[in-house]
């Protein structure tokens, strides 16, 4: 604004108004250089519109229009990714191949995405392989091991880094962690404990009078791990029967008819 309206009597001086003048911003009445009062966030205001303008000193009346400007914060690499939603669980079923879709994670960082590397986040893994992996770019999740089984492992804490600057040396870094649970599939058949049970029945024993009980253990859980038993074709399935107890996985074996040493 100093050009033509300089003199050198000191007869201008400048005035400055608009977004924190007086507070943020200052202008020397004499040269017109504007200063800032105190350090600026961009995160907290990304511009601010002034207006300035030269007047007679003696009657402070306008020797020119307003001239209208912006101040735009510059920004610098101060504000490390966060992962607002952490921590995470996940489920992904046991036995799934490998690349198979578990969860996303988003990290968001604060700094000016169109300038510069400062808002551009990499995703990494720190804790959790060989077991997953994460997408770089877009923080997907995935099974990076084949076979994985239920029954061996199955609650598993993977720790994911999100890194500005593109990853770069001197980036800022943030971390979150993800439980992920592996569910049960049926994959696992019922095994008794032994090959043989010996069970002793009284001649005298009424139909429908209980004989034993026997039970095989399933390693699945919830449904996959229900028992059903029934008698294979043969001799013992004229003589005996069997029902499930659904609250003990017990296979009760039961008198079908009258026991006799005749018969």
């Amino acid at each position: 604004m100093h050009t033509d309206l300089d003199r050198g009597d000191n007869a201008v001086k400048y005035t400055l108004s608009g977004d924190g003048a007086g507070s943020i911003f200052t202008i020397d009445q004499t040269t017109g250089d504007i200063h800032a009062l105190r350090s600026l966030d961009r995160e907290e205001k990304p511009y601010y519109t002034l207006r300035a303008q030269a007047v007679d000193m003696d009657t402070n009346r306008p020797l020119e229009p307003e001239s209208e400007f912006v101040i735009k914060v510059q920004d610098i690499n101060d504000n490390e990714p966060k992962f607002l939603e952490g921590p995470y669980t996940a489920s992904v079923p046991e036995m799934s191949p490998v690349g198979t879709y578990v969860t996303q994670v988003t990290a968001t960082d604060a700094d000016d995405p169109t300038y510069g590397n400062s808002a551009r986040v990499v995703y990494s893994i720190l804790h959790g392989q060989p077991y997953f992996s994460v997408d770089p770019k877009t923080g997907v999740i995935k099974t990076a091991l084949p076979n994985m089984d239920r029954e061996v492992k199955e609650q598993y804490q993977v720790l994911i880094q999100a890194k500005d600057m593109g990853g770069q040396l001197g980036g800022l870094a943030g971390t979150t962690t993800i439980n992920i649970t592996l569910s049960d599939v049926n994959d696992n058949p019922p095994r008794f404990s032994k090959s043989f049970f010996h069970l002793r029945v009284p001649e005298s024993s009424a139909v429908g009078s209980a004989v034993g009980r026997i039970k095989a253990h399933d390693l699945d859980i919830g449904r996959n791990a229900e028992v059903e038993y029934t008698i294979v074709p043969g001799d013992g399935g004229a003589m005996f029967d069997i029902t499930t107890n659904e609250h003990n996985q017990e296979g009760m074996i039961i008198l079908k008819r009258v026991w006799s040493l005749r018969n």
